[in-house]
């Protein structure tokens, strides 16, 4: 198995370990489940995935 090395910056450390947690998993099981993921083909791929992350706004509460 190989070795992926990642530089990251504090800020996208903390991001990486509040998604994880929020997905309730390590953080490398997480970039390992986020690099199996299925590329997005168009424009309304990405607006599909952005609504899931940022939950309802219309309620104005995110999903956790």
């Amino acid at each position: 198995m190989g070795i992926l090395t990642v530089r990251l910056t504090e800020e996208e450390e903390r991001l990486l370990s509040k998604r994880s947690r929020g997905a309730g998993m390590k953080k490398a099981t997480y970039v390992r489940q986020l690099i199996r993921d299925e590329p997005f083909v168009t424009a309304e791929d990405v607006l599909a995935d952005a609504t899931q992350r940022m939950g309802d706004t219309r309620l104005r509460i995110s999903r956790k």
